[in-house]
């Protein structure tokens, strides 16, 4: 019995999808040239969308490729590296001069470095969990926060400069520094719709219902618990070894 061969439509769908999801990249930075960087934000989360989708239909229609893998990394650096790079640097550091510049910088570094090493652990890796802060999810801490306007409330206003200037500083390197890190982060691709709990449903309903209607504030919540969970994930799991280590060795 000969192996059905997917149509070259099908085969192609994977990197279209690819494709919308950087010219939403692409947009952003666009948007962030221009100051408008609400738009620029939105366009990140836009791009997450096609990534996420992107993927999810090449394995559902057996069509992943070695092409497809490289196309998605480089689609990647432009929409979660340069683009959260660029309209993080026009949106507060720009006002820092040499230290704003080298943080937005050091960000799309480690987003490449991420990208590059994602590259060439696959197949070899836990599937459960990344290694390192996705880089998706480090553009959605900055953008969510942009969103948000988190770091411009007048509360952190003293003196000549801004403290919201260094807070958005430290946010960029902290969110740079884990995409390049050995933090282990929960990857969700063990779940499974078929065997999704009542209550795992019921908690993605209430999320779009809450998206719907605060869906800066969500995302931001959203974005920031994630990058906080993979240090807790991984201090969990040391403190384990060396449980599980002490007992072995008192018996």
């Amino acid at each position: 019995m000969t192996e059905k061969i997917p149509s070259r439509g099908i085969y192609l769908l994977p990197s279209i999808l690819t494709t919308f999801g950087m010219f939403a990249g692409f947009y952003s930075i666009i948007a962030s040239i221009n100051g408008d960087f609400t738009l620029a934000a939105i366009s990140i989360m836009v791009a997450m969308l096609w990534d996420a989708l992107d993927g999810r239909v090449a394995r559902l229609t057996n069509t992943q490729s070695d092409f497809g893998a490289q196309y998605d990394s480089l689609a990647d650096l432009v929409s979660f590296g340069v683009a959260p790079a660029l309209l993080v640097y026009e949106w507060s550091l720009s006002d820092l001069g040499r230290i704003g510049w080298l943080a937005a910088f050091i960000f799309l570094a480690c987003a490449a470095l991420r990208l590059a090493r994602f590259n060439t652990q696959v197949g070899i890796s836990d599937k459960r969990y990344f290694q390192g802060l996705p880089s998706p999810a480090a553009a959605g801490v900055i953008a969510s926060m942009i969103w948000l306007k988190f770091w411009k409330f007048e509360y952190f206003d003293f003196g000549i400069v801004s403290l919201s200037y260094y807070v958005g500083v430290g946010i960029t390197i902290v969110c740079a520094l884990l995409m390049v890190s050995n933090v282990r982060y929960y990857s969700f691709k063990e779940l499974d719709s078929k065997k999704a709990s009542f209550r795992f449903l019921l908690a993605i309903v209430l999320s779009l219902i809450v998206l719907l209607s605060k869906p800066n504030i969500f995302l931001f919540t959203g974005f920031f618990v994630y990058m906080l969970s993979g240090p807790f994930i991984t201090i969990v799991g040391i403190n384990k070894k060396r449980i599980q280590k002490k007992q072995s060795q008192d018996r």
